[in-house]
């Protein structure tokens, strides 16, 4: 991988890994807006007089987040509005960026040898499990260094 991607990502690890334990965090079946506010005994009209809106509308609000049609303008305002920051962001399953490309590469390279030793095979020039392993970390390795766009394939 050439210095500049390999900076880049280390330094998006870096930003990403203060939501590590975000992932974990589940978030309530009626939402963020609706349990703050109902936890600090808040009142729709409260919070609608906060925002300039009526009660109608910040249930809405309620409804909209707990299905996921709100925009991150909105909650960045209802955010402000119960005097609360409004932070998003995404966690890699593969706990990092890096770990995330290497697994991609990986999973590329594994299915362009398996495909390759096949085709071999049917021509009776396949080769053993061993040398196969070897060929798949070499080429993942060269995969991950070239940042190839099939790996998002």
């Amino acid at each position: 991988m050439r210095n500049k991607k390999k900076l880049l990502i280390e330094q998006l690890d870096h930003k990403l890994i203060h939501f590590k334990d975000a992932g974990k965090v589940l978030v309530p079946q009626k939402g963020w807006v609706n349990t703050i506010r109902t936890t600090l005994n808040m009142t729709r009209e409260q919070l609608g007089s906060k925002l300039g809106l009526t009660k109608g509308a910040i249930q809405k609000i309620e409804e909209r987040e707990a299905t996921g049609q709100i925009t991150m303008n909105k909650l960045k305002d209802v955010g402000q509005a119960l005097d609360m920051q409004f932070v998003y962001g995404f966690v890699p399953k593969e706990g990092t960026i890096d770990n995330l490309i290497n697994a991609k590469a990986e999973k590329l390279a594994k299915k362009i040898v398996l495909r390759t030793n096949q085709n071999m095979k049917l021509e009776d020039q396949g080769i053993g499990d061993e040398k196969i392993n070897e060929t798949i970390k070499d080429l993942a390795s060269e995969i991950k260094r070239e940042m190839r766009k099939s790996l998002w394939d």
